[in-house]
């Protein structure tokens, strides 16, 4: 796919994906959604890439949201083509056991949002504002936000964001866990790349595991967890890989490890 509302990048097995409509705030529609959800299949299955950092072009916006203009333009004609993506590309029906994620470069509101909460961890920019606006225009957050968000905080303090669309400063969103580091806009993209290199140092192969183990395990109770963990497979599949080896011997050698991936 050729694209033309985001930038895709490789470097040093980090991915970068910038959502490229700056003059709209970076707000998502159905051909951004299309070429978001194409962009992150190829990462996906890329074997040599290990994480993707997800920013928006310019310093005004992470992500508006969803683009309400096109969409009410799409609704008025009904002839148009209808690319078929969740918002974002990764907010529902995509799963990924590699690294996402999100430098947030602004204001990361309603889908914008959604997305950043799709991601594992959060960077921002000092300046960034977070929030799910959606029922000050007579919508919700449908894109994941409802059940997202209660998931990364108390449910009293998500249902006072959700239901006052009120906005919250980088700060204000890193003292309630949303997000991992705050820092200056002109570091933002170091930073996330810092978080990116550290995670390559892990084996891949336990990176996959884990977040296949977290999100297996969100629902149940920590020991029914474990054993799923064990039932599944996975564990098994971990302690017979080259890395499980590989790593132990490493650290004994005082040397860096040369991850298989399996």
């Amino acid at each position: 796919m050729t694209y033309e509302f985001i930038t895709y990048c490789v470097a040093g097995q980090i991915v970068y994906v910038t959502i490229n409509r700056p003059q709209v705030m970076n707000a998502l529609h159905a051909e951004a959604n299309a070429e978001m959800r194409d962009a992150f299949t190829r990462f996906r299955d890329d074997d040599d890439a290990r994480v993707a950092i997800l920013t928006g072009a310019g310093d005004r916006a992470f992500s508006a949201g969803n683009d309400l203009r096109a969409t009410a333009e799409r609704a008025r004609d009904r002839s148009a083509p209808r690319p078929a993506a969740p918002l974002g590309g990764i907010t529902s029906d995509f799963e990924c056991d590699k690294p996402l994620i999100a430098a947030v470069n602004g204001y990361a509101l309603g889908g914008g949002f959604e997305v950043a909460l799709a991601c594992d961890v959060i960077v921002a920019a000092e300046s960034a504002h977070f929030g799910l606006p959606e029922p000050r225009v007579g919508l919700v957050a449908a894109a994941g936000g409802m059940h997202r968000l209660p998931r990364h905080v108390p449910l009293k303090i998500a249902m006072g964001l959700m239901l006052t669309g009120r906005q919250i400063s980088a700060p204000e969103a890193a003292r309630l866990g949303l997000v991992n580091e705050v820092v200056p806009q002109a570091e933002l993209m170091a930073a996330a790349g810092r978080w990116a290199a550290q995670m390559r140092e892990c084996s891949p192969m336990s990176l996959r595991i884990t977040k296949q183990s977290v999100r297996a395990g969100l629902a149940l109770s920590v020991e029914d967890a474990m054993q799923a963990d064990r039932a599944s497979g996975r564990l098994g599949e971990l302690f017979g890989s080259q890395d499980a080896i590989e790593g132990p011997l490493a650290f004994a050698q005082k040397r860096p490890p040369q991850w298989k991936g399996r």
